[in-house]
């Protein structure tokens, strides 16, 4: 997601006010937001089946990130989908 000119620190305040919402969405096993470059930032998220997910994708978060497009964002973010095919966990 790419901020508008000088409304970094909002964007950069959004995300991290979105993290009670991940919290409290049984179905997101982990959820990241992140800075990827000085305007440029990202959400990263886990779910445990394709139903998690959904229901994330519909849910509060992006609601309200979705709403504040116009206001925050030189265009509208884009979710991409995709399938981990191995990682590492603590303890794996």
């Amino acid at each position: 997601m790419e901020a508008k000119p000088g409304k970094e620190n909002e964007v950069e305040a959004f995300l991290k006010s979105a993290q009670p919402l991940a919290v409290s969405e049984p179905g997101t096993t982990t959820w990241y937001a992140v800075k990827i470059g000085p305007s440029t930032f990202g959400i990263y998220d886990t779910f445990p089946d394709e139903n998690a997910r959904t229901a994330h994708i519909n849910g509060e978060i992006a609601k309200a990130l979705f709403a504040k497009v116009d206001e925050l964002f030189s265009k509208p973010p884009t979710i991409n989908l995709l399938t981990i095919l191995a990682s590492k966990s603590p303890g794996a």
